[in-house]
């Protein structure tokens, strides 16, 4: 069987764990963007290219909450973190590690895309946040610190509720 250039493009997003090709943010660079910033509640953060962040804000779509999306993406039905959420995840502790950082906190979001019931997605969502939180917890970060949670499906990054890049986990900044 041969594929087409176009079968291979669709295999490879069905089956990737990470839809976008970001470069992995260095621990410092985290850093410093959190620790120039002033936080509020009301304020949010787009971290990504610049195209990005300027498409998101022409749709209305930046964040509500104060954050940074690290874009940890998962496998279908899968809270198993691959090698490259590793990676991303060891920079992010490192980066909370640090002094300038001691005094946040923060909520470690998991989603689905809409594949499943609401219940089985709730509970991957959860496993999905948690996974994370503890990769973050045994590479040194105080567990009091982050908290976990599963959002389901009830918050689709794109529009079609059946994209890949609904599977993931966010980190933001605990306001409260």
């Amino acid at each position: 069987m041969r594929w087409g250039s176009s079968a291979l493009a669709l295999a490879a997003v069905l089956f990737s764990t990470h839809v976008y090709a970001d470069p992995l943010q260095k621990s410092e660079d985290i850093v410093k963007f959190f620790a120039g910033q002033n936080l509020g509640a009301s304020r949010g953060i787009c971290v990504g290219t610049e195209e990005e962040c300027k498409s998101k804000a022409q749709k209305n779509e930046a964040p509500q909450k104060a954050g940074l999306d690290m874009m940890i993406n998962f496998a279908l039905d899968s809270a198993q973190l691959d090698q490259t959420a590793r990676s991303e995840l060891d920079e992010f502790a490192k980066a909370l590690k640090d002094n300038r950082l001691s005094t946040f906190s923060f909520v470690v979001e998991g989603h689905t895309d809409a594949t499943g019931t609401d219940r089985y997605n709730q509970d991957l969502s959860q496993r999905r946040a948690q996974s994370v939180a503890a990769f973050l917890e045994a590479n040194g970060v105080v567990s009091a610190r982050l908290e976990a949670i599963g959002l389901g499906k009830s918050h689709p990054r794109v529009s079609n509720p059946y994209d890949p890049v609904n599977r993931r986990v966010e980190m933001r900044i605990r306001t409260e």
